[in-house]
């Protein structure tokens, strides 16, 4: 390992609109979309938002502000907004995933540039350029933390990696020097925290600690700008993020090809509300019970097989088979895959059919297991093996990816709708136009001209 903080940081700061390919501008602006679809509806909809909001006003920190919260008509301070945004992103388990670090890069990276570009003034351009350093800053050293390893740690990485993602979205539109960056990032590695304990009870933990990574890095970024001195080497040090958080770090990762492989272009979006490692399985039952007419009553016993993050995640029969909370059914290989069997399809609406006898019963005929065929020889974690014995035999499929991966990424049409069946009911009318805004980011002075046609 050697000086990858100092890197980062300076290609951080030297990052200019001019230099970003427009694909990777034009991806970046669907992915902020389909990010704040998922935001403004939670906003409404997602049951750990109440307790949110009551916190901040217990402690006092529901003030006046001038940012923006998207799906609210209150503004509040930016680190306020930037929390609540990114758990508010995340809170519905639909936003988007990069597969080689197994991360949520918007989560925490777009609340962080929005924040900071509203209270700056920062044009559409700027925080475009902003949104892409965080993404290949919080991909990259998610990449270099190895996913497996962070997970068998306990860790989550969308929390950890993505306070420097934020960090560095946020730094950049403070104007941080290269050294005011690294001074961010140090810091940004003494709060870089979330844990998969969520996971026991079905938890809000996930949701919240992705929205603090966001705060964190919008709060380590203003601290260096201030001229906190915060500790170098953070990345690669001797306490550092590659040596407290993982067993099997690469940090040649961290930088390998920057500035010319955008990781950026390798984030993937969701079909289905769910962890994404259910979501292969999820496209493999729907097609299969689609081309094979098998109804749940024809069904005698399935079969998936996950990548071991996936075991981790969704597959353990004792505490994931029936789940009762929204957060248990996220990540439960046997309640999504019992709804896509039971209806042919699943969304957000969904979830009112926990508990459902029906769903319970299909569950129960669900097995999941670790398969090394998902595992030899692959980067990318997220495929499955489905296997349905019916009364008319086996059938299998093998899915290396889900659907909405870089090679399958729907196109803008199919991005615009999912986020409008999100945004209605909330914005109701004014959803288009924000839409046209996002899509159009870069033409706005100010950001906040369009970031107010998500109040």
């Amino acid at each position: 390992m050697a000086n990858e903080t100092a890197t980062l940081a300076a290609y951080v700061t030297n990052l200019k609109f001019g230099d970003i390919p427009q694909d990777v501008l034009a991806r970046a602006k669907v992915l902020t979309l389909d990010f704040l679809g998922s935001a403004v509806r939670a906003r409404r909809e997602a049951d750990s938002t109440g307790s949110i909001l009551a916190m901040l006003s217990a402690l006092s920190l529901d003030g006046s502000g001038d940012a923006t919260v998207f799906g609210d008509s209150k503004t509040y301070t930016p680190a306020v907004a930037a929390l609540l945004n990114g758990a508010l992103g995340h809170s519905l388990d639909f936003d988007d995933t990069h597969a080689d670090s197994s991360l949520h890069p918007s989560a925490p990276v777009v609340p962080a540039a929005f924040a900071v570009g509203e209270m700056v003034g920062a044009s559409g351009r700027e925080v475009l350029t902003a949104i892409v350093a965080g993404y290949e800053v919080c991909c990259r050293l998610g990449n270099a933390l190895d996913p497996t390893s962070h997970y068998a740690r306990g860790f989550h990485p969308t929390a950890t990696a993505g306070t420097y993602g934020a960090a560095a979205a946020a730094g950049k539109l403070l104007g941080l020097s290269e050294q005011q960056l690294i001074a961010a990032f140090g810091v940004s590695g003494s709060q870089a925290a979330g844990s998969l304990q969520f996971l026991v009870n079905g938890a809000w933990n996930k949701r919240y600690q992705v929205g603090a990574a966001a705060m964190n890095g919008v709060v380590a970024a203003t601290l260096a700008k201030q001229g906190f001195v915060g500790a170098t080497e953070s990345v690669e040090g001797k306490h550092g993020l590659l040596v407290g958080y993982t067993d099997h770090a690469d940090a040649n990762k961290a930088t390998a090809g920057l500035g010319k492989v955008y990781e950026t272009m390798k984030i993937g979006v969701k079909p289905y509300p769910s962890c994404r490692y259910t979501h292969a399985a999820i496209d493999a039952l729907i097609a299969m019970r689609r081309e094979h007419n098998l109804t749940p009553e024809r069904i005698a016993k399935v079969e998936i097989g996950l990548h071991r993050n996936g075991i981790t995640l969704t597959g353990d029969p004792d505490t994931k088979r029936h789940p009762r909370s929204i957060v248990g059914g996220q990540f439960s290989m046997f309640f999504t895959g019992a709804l896509a069997l039971e209806q042919g399809s699943f969304g957000w609406d969904d979830y009112k059919r926990l508990g459902d006898p029906a769903i319970d019963a299909l569950a129960d005929r669900i097995n999941v297991v670790q398969d090394d065929r998902l595992e030899v020889g692959r980067t990318h974690p997220f495929g499955a093996r489905v296997s349905i014995t019916s009364d008319d035999g086996t059938h299998e499929r093998l899915l290396a990816d889900p659907s909405g991966e870089p090679v399958s990424f729907p196109d803008a049409a199919a991005m615009q709708q999912k986020f409008l069946q999100l945004a209605r009911p909330v914005l109701n009318g004014g959803a288009e136009k924000f839409a046209d805004a996002i899509l159009s980011l870069e033409r706005f002075a100010k950001v906040s001209e369009a970031t107010r046609l998500g109040r």
